[in-house]
């Protein structure tokens, strides 16, 4: 399986745990992200993310910022893409079953590191259930 991966300064220590877990399951992972606390622009690490899923050469996309909303907001401006702001991992489950998301966002002043690497995980190995809830994911895109 193939992820992009993409963060701001928030999220180099989550980025780096989050990527030895995919490495260690041997997913491909393309980094997008900073590796520097210096201040940055989260749309120039999540816009690379989006293009990759949209283009279909990611699986699935991992963004992370302060609160997870403006890096979510800039990927879902691409079409087909679905990013979804996960702070738990039952919403990153959810964010997978019912809504087929497949980049998911993580808001790193408000999770731990361990956190963000259940998440990542329980989004990845969530399938979409598909049934009811396609006819909704059908009506996201304009």
């Amino acid at each position: 399986m193939k992820i992009s991966i993409g963060n701001d300064h928030a999220g180099p220590e989550y980025k780096k745990a989050i990527v030895e877990m995919l490495q260690a399951k041997g997913f491909e992972v393309t980094n997008y992200g900073t590796d520097s606390a210096a201040s940055v622009d989260y749309p120039d690490f999540g816009h690379p993310v989006a293009t990759d899923v949209a283009e279909g050469k990611a699986d699935f996309g991992i963004i992370i910022c302060g609160s997870g909303n403006g890096i979510a907001m800039t990927a879902n401006k691409h079409q087909k893409v679905r990013a979804a702001l996960c702070w738990i991992k039952e919403i990153a489950a959810l964010a997978r079953q019912h809504n087929d998301a497949n980049i998911i966002s993580i808001p790193a002043r408000y999770t731990s590191i361990a956190q963000a690497v259940e998440m990542v995980d329980t989004f990845l190995t969530t399938d979409f259930e598909g049934g009811r809830h396609q006819t909704r994911v059908d009506k996201i895109s304009c």
